[in-house]
């Protein structure tokens, strides 16, 4: 007698089978159709009402923001039109973003936020092209538009008039900067997650501002400014708690409970503020000197660090923004956030050899940095005339040398001199597979 499983009408799927499998294989072809085929992240399942589409609601709230702006809004003020006009616009485009962009390497706090930090660079990025084919003086009246205190020509400050290692010196040197400082390494600690290159590029930057004191008189600080409170101090501080972050996160168990399954509503809550923390942690290997690519990849990241700690001093000083200016302090947090997501797509490109694309956030904020350099030059001619000191010249030539050195030796003499197991034998392609998770 034959069993119930050779029947073939028994082993057919029913009709509601074939319907729940087809729904879960359009969610799943939706969902790689708008993630970035580079990481092939799921979506948080245990808070599934907030993964939900709401793109009806957004549209409803727009709209009635448009309204609530047509209907209250004084039409005679030509100058509040302008800037509700232009608030309008930047919003419309973000929500356009949120809606149309691929998902980026993060799903914490929710990918629609980082498609809106991505909306947010494409904005700026869109700003300074429209800056960069201006005059300097039309840039800085442009920026009268954001506060109309700006536009005037800033008094010169150094902090290297008096250098004597005193107290009182100290004391005096110490302000809302020293904040400013350990912040913005702890941010710089988050984004490159190791601890040997936050100290290298904690010290270049120093140098570099003793190399650029004759055109920043902002730059020119005392010895025990430089090395005691910036990098002994304030630096160290940040990167300190900053790689603590990051060693527990590294450490961390990441076991995710949905709000339903927590009883207590301190755990709810709890719960809910962790979906503000990472959903798991990728640690950076950098391993510089593992290949020649790897050593191009690292110079050419550490110059971009460089170049977005640079380009805010120069643009605040060509284009009139006193440090302690809102402007300042929003460009600083928004390249933060830019930063985050083009660190984790730059370390993807950069260390697995199946990427072969550069993702958007790193695009962007490349196009970003390099667009704030050209400024710089444009603004910046017949304002440093002063010629680079010998002593600078000299030094970053033998630093330039010895980096063409230590590639030389490393990539080229020691394989001949001292050669390795080819990469294919079997140690070297575990390896390369270890390298490559």
């Amino acid at each position: 007698m034959p069993s119930d499983s050779d029947d073939p009408a028994a082993a057919a799927p029913s009709l509601r089978q074939r319907r729940v499998h087809a729904v879960v294989a359009q969610s799943q072809t939706r969902r790689e159709r708008h993630q970035s085929p580079m990481y092939h992240e799921s979506s948080d399942p245990t808070l599934e009402f907030v993964y939900h589409p709401r793109t009806i609601s957004v549209l409803v709230a727009l709209l009635a923001g448009f309204l609530y702006v047509a209907l209250y809004v004084d039409p005679s003020n030509d100058m509040l039109n302008t800037k509700w006009g232009l608030l309008a616009l930047c919003s419309v485009f973000v929500v356009v973003s949120v809606i149309l962009f691929r998902d980026g390497p993060f799903v914490r706090p929710h990918p629609a936020f980082w498609r809106a930090v991505l909306a947010l660079n494409v904005l700026y990025e869109m700003f300074l092209v429209f800056l960069l084919f201006q005059s300097k003086a039309t840039g800085r009246q442009i920026m009268t538009f954001f506060d109309p205190a700006l536009g005037h020509m800033l008094p010169e400050r150094s902090y290297g008039d008096n250098c004597a290692l005193t107290l009182a010196n100290v004391r005096d040197g110490i302000d809302i900067f020293v904040l400013a400082h350990s912040l913005g390494w702890f941010g710089k600690a988050l984004i490159i997650r190791n601890h040997t290159m936050c100290w290298i590029m904690s010290i270049v930057f120093e140098l570099l501002e003793y190399s650029l004191a004759h055109q920043l008189p902002n730059f020119n600080e005392c010895w025990w400014d430089h090395w005691i409170l910036d990098v002994f101090t304030c630096n160290w501080l940040g990167i300190y708690v900053g790689m603590k972050f990051c060693e527990h996160y590294k450490m961390k168990t990441y076991t995710w409970h949905g709000i339903r399954e927590i009883r207590s509503i301190k755990g709810k809550i709890t719960r809910a503020g962790a979906q503000f923390t990472p959903y798991n942690w990728t640690a950076y290997d950098w391993a510089p000197t593992r290949r020649f690519k790897n050593f191009v990849g690292i110079l050419f990241f550490a110059v971009l660090i460089m170049l977005a700690e640079l380009n805010v001093f120069y643009l605040k000083s060509l284009l009139w923004i006193p440090p302690e200016h809102l402007l300042v302090t929003a460009r600083l947090a928004l390249l933060f956030l830019f930063s985050l997501p083009s660190a984790r797509e730059y370390y993807e490109y950069y260390s697995n050899p199946r990427c072969k694309r550069m993702g958007a956030h790193c695009w962007m904020l490349i196009v970003t940095l390099v667009t704030e350099l050209l400024i710089i030059v444009k603004f910046g001619r017949g304002e440093f005339s002063e010629p680079f000191p010998l002593p600078v010249i000299a030094f970053w030539s033998l630093v330039a040398a010895a980096i063409v050195g230590f590639s030389v030796w490393q990539f080229v003499l020691v394989p001949h001199l001292w050669p390795t197991p080819s990469a294919s034998s079997p140690s070297s392609a575990t390896g390369t597979d270890k390298f490559n998770q």
